[in-house]
């Protein structure tokens, strides 16, 4: 790739996110100082990955999460998304950081590889890997993962699928579990909400909220949890009997043009009773074509026995739409969260295309709670702090005190 064109990326980004980034303030930062200081420099860089490096790095200054540089190529993208799996940086033993396998989401290729929590990461395709340096997989090809588990070296083939969109690359594991536990407790596990609209993830919600509709207490696990679309509304809605507000999105159009929360457009149903097509068509009717600022309300899905003794399980690697249901549960009452601080990324992300196979990442539109509250940065205060533990022989230390918490609810 010639100079020239390095420049025409590099312009095309700057004015994509001086276009259409949420804050015309740039999140407090000096966006156009700080692109023109660094335009020289990182248009010299000519190995291709240095490149992409530099102007991923030039983006992630705007600090917001969602925000990226990468090529279409999808060569590095972080382990929760490709392989299903996050990490923890541990003392090996011997005063060396390594990484520790903490969550493994059911059904994603690092599950299906034999991956599992507590596995030490020793190396990735014959090479060695210890942190800083983030653990990071190409899309849609095999990987070697060498990990010691009891003391033992092995060797799993990760399969890393192509991603179903490059605009925001991942794997998908399985969506939604649940099962009921001692006690009369149900388990609610939600690793990711897929789609724009949700309907397909919402459907699964709902045959899960049924098969655990005679329990008396519910734990909620959003560990680990990836984010998603709109599928999210229904997860919510099976929190509380009545219609909430629960928060909304503001895009930098409605920003600068001024508005009142109450005055937005309200989404407070995901029309899942009709078959997709038919969905799909009256959402756009209601939707398309207009200023995406809106209001989520809670969709009024009746009475659960355990609505009153909810308990919600986070950790730092719980993201973006896991969050929007703690700060709704949070805001009403509605659930104790356990576990650790969540990840405090919560505004989505967009795709934009800024030339020879590259994307620019960035939030179009600010999340605020109906609360008033903006948690990019800033996240999600568990009621009963929980750190996760390696040393306790196999056991959830996090889910047996959530377990125990419920109980007395």
């Amino acid at each position: 790739m010639s100079t020239g064109q390095r420049a025409a990326i590099f312009d095309k980004t700057v004015e994509k996110v001086t276009k259409y980034y949420f804050d015309p303030a740039y999140n407090g930062t000096d966006w156009p100082r700080l692109a023109k200081e660094s335009r020289e420099r990182i248009i010299a860089v000519e190995d291709a990955d240095e490149f992409e490096l530099a102007m991923h790095d030039l983006v992630r200054k705007l600090r917001t999460s969602h925000t990226g540089f990468f090529h279409q190529s999808v060569r590095r993208v972080p382990a929760r998304l490709a392989i299903g799996a996050t990490f923890r940086k541990v003392d090996d033993g011997n005063g060396k950081p390594a990484w520790i396998v903490q969550d493994v989401h059911e059904g994603g290729p690092a599950d299906l590889a034999g991956l599992k929590p507590l596995d030490v990461l020793v190396g990735v395709n014959g090479g060695s890997i210890t942190p800083p340096e983030q653990p990071m997989f190409p899309m849609g090809t095999l990987a070697d993962l060498t990990v010691q588990r009891n003391s033992h070296d092995l060797t799993l083939k990760v399969t890393v699928p192509a991603p179903r969109t490059r605009k925001q690359p991942y794997s998908e594991p399985k969506a939604v579990s649940f099962s009921k536990l001692d006690g009369n407790i149900g388990y609610l596990k939600v690793s990711i909400l897929p789609g724009l609209l949700g309907l397909d993830v919402a459907r699964q919600i709902d045959a899960a909220v049924t098969g655990l509709a005679d329990c008396e207490r519910l734990i909620l696990d959003l560990r680990g949890h990836l984010g998603g679309g709109l599928g999210v509304l229904r997860l919510m809605s099976h929190l509380t009997p009545t219609k909430l507000p629960i928060g909304y999105t503001v895009t930098r159009k409605m920003a600068e043009r001024g508005y009142t929360k109450e005055e937005l457009r309200k989404l407070d149903h995901l029309p899942t009773e009709k078959p997709n097509p038919l969905a799909i068509l009256s959402m756009a009717l209601k939707f398309a074509g207009r200023d995406p600022s809106v209001v989520l309300v809670s969709e009024g899905s009746g009475k659960q026995k355990w609505h009153g003794r909810i308990v919600i399980l986070t950790n730092e690697h719980t993201v973006s739409a896991g969050e929007m249901v703690c700060a709704f549960a949070r805001e009403n009452n509605l659930a104790k969260i356990i576990g650790t601080e969540t990840a405090g990324r919560l505004i989505p992300g967009s795709g934009f295309k800024v030339g020879h196979g590259y994307m620019v990442i960035m939030p179009k539109a600010a999340y605020i709670t109906w609360g008033g509250q903006r948690l990019e940065g800033c996240g999600i205060q568990p009621d009963v702090t929980v750190p996760w533990s390696p040393f306790t022989d196999g056991r959830d230390n996090q889910l047996e005190c959530a377990i125990g918490v419920v109980r007395d609810l």
